[in-house]
Order: structure tokens, then C-alpha cells, then sequence
């Protein structure tokens, strides 16, 4: 869902990625062909946040930046970086080839030079420095993306997923609402878009057809039993 907020809206390159349940709001600038995954959010509140090229905000992470007349706490995400999944990313600057891993925090004013990293579940506090070089962590990711170990093993990681995303997710396409069956329901009674409280089409027209033949029936049973009574009253 992309918003405006007040005169500010949000520019996203043309070749970038936006999960349709992603939140881009207000004053955003996405670079190209980077990727925003589903159930992210980036927010600027008062104050602009920027994403680089070829970058990967990945599930649930949460990008934010603040500012009001006293203090102002923009974010910036550089190219070629990965943020993890629940990852909370708020009023910092993070450099290019950078990596922050899933659940980690990074607080107002923190600084991540380029090519650092943040371990899983790490806190950044506010105003912290991070220097260059990640580690454990590029030979991590240079393992998961069959990539040779090197300083820049995060950079092309992260160039490399973003391109994957792009690729994968330009064939997504809205389906068929799934309906949930009660339990008990006979299989297949959800099948299209119906209910399992809602017979097939042709089953209810058979029910209607045997309502239809009962009605018939008790109407000539009640005529045949007024009959007898006139004859009994007559004879």
C-alpha cells in the first residue's frame, strides 16, 4: 500500500519491488531495482526516508524516520543492502553493503559505515557507531548465496536476492478467495466461492423440485379427505 502523507508521497523507482501489503508512506525515496517484501513498513514521520539500489527490506522489517520542529531523525539505507526480517530500523544511516539481520534494532542516530553488520537480535543504541566488516556474518551469507568469500560478500548478496525477488514476484497475480469449511462439512463443499453452509446450485434446485412434489401430494391428499367428508355428510 503506498500513502502520501500530507503534500509528501512516496517516489519508488520503476524498477523496484513493493509487496501489495507493504506500507510505504509519506516522504520515501526506493531506488532501483531493489525490493520491499510483504508485511514491511516505511514510514517518515516529519522527516525522509531513503532506500538505495538494489537493496531487500525483507518480511515484517520496519523502516521509520522522525523529525519535528526541535529534532530530526531522517533514515537512510544505502545500495546493495540486506534488512532482515523484523528488523527495526529507525532515524539511522546505514551504509552501503550492509547487512542487518532478522530482529535485529537499530536505534535515532545510530551509524552503520559500509560493508557492517548487525547480528540477529542485536541492538544498535542511539547515537552508536558500527564500523566496517561483518564477519561471521558474510561468510553466513556467502554460503547461503553460493557466493566466494570477500568484504563485499553482503553487497552482492544483497544484489543478488534483490534481482531473485524482482524476478519471482513479477509473476504473482491475484487468486481466488480461499473459503474455510466448517468442521464436519463434506469435502469439496467450499469448492468456487461457496460456503459450506451453501449447497451446489443443482443440489438446490433438486430440493426445490422435491418441496414442489410434497406441496402436490398433501394438496390432493386434502381434497381427497374433503371429498370423503361431503359423501359421508351426504349419504
Amino acid at each position: 500500500m503506498i500513502l502520501s502523507s500530507g503534500a509528501k508521497r512516496p517516489k519508488i523507482h520503476s524498477s523496484a519491488y513493493v509487496a501489495p501489503n507493504a506500507i510505504v508512506a509519506g516522504d520515501v525515496t526506493i531506488g532501483a531495482e531493489s525490493a520491499v517484501l510483504h508485511g514491511a513498513i516505511i514510514t517518515s514521520e516529519g522527516a525522509p526516508i531513503t532506500i538505495g539500489a538494489h537493496s531487500v527490506i525483507m518480511e515484517n522489517a520496519v523502516i521509520k524516520a522522525s523529525g519535528g520542529s526541535a529534532l530530526q531523525f531522517p533514515c537512510a539505507i544505502g545500495d546493495r543492502c540486506i534488512v532482515g526480517p523484523h528488523a527495526y530500523v529507525v532515524g539511522a544511516a546505514v551504509g552501503n553493503g550492509c547487512f542487518v539481520a532478522g530482529g535485529a534494532q537499530v536505534f535515532n542516530g545510530a551509524t552503520l559505515e559500509d560493508g557492517g553488520g548487525v547480528a540477529h537480535g542485536a541492538v544498535i543504541r542511539a547515537g552508536e557507531r558500527v564500523t566496517s566488516g561483518s564477519g561471521g556474518q558474510a561468510r553466513h551469507l556467502g554460503d547461503i548465496f553460493n557466493l566466494e568469500a570477500a568484504e563485499d560478500v553482503p553487497a552482492r548478496a544483497a544484489e543478488t536476492y534483490a534481482k531473485f525477488l524482482r524476478k519471482t514476484h513479477a509473476q504473482d497475480s491475484t487468486v481466488e478467495e480461499h473459503r474455510n469449511v466448517k468442521p464436519g462439512a463434506p469435502l469439496g463443499s467450499a469448492r468456487g466461492k461457496r460456503s459450506g453452509d451453501e449447497p451446489p446450485p443443482t443440489q438446490a434446485t433438486e430440493v426445490d423440485k422435491v418441496v414442489d412434489v410434497m406441496m402436490l401430494e398433501l394438496e390432493e391428499m386434502e381434497q381427497r379427505r374433503q371429498a370423503a367428508i361431503k359423501r359421508q355428510k351426504g349419504g
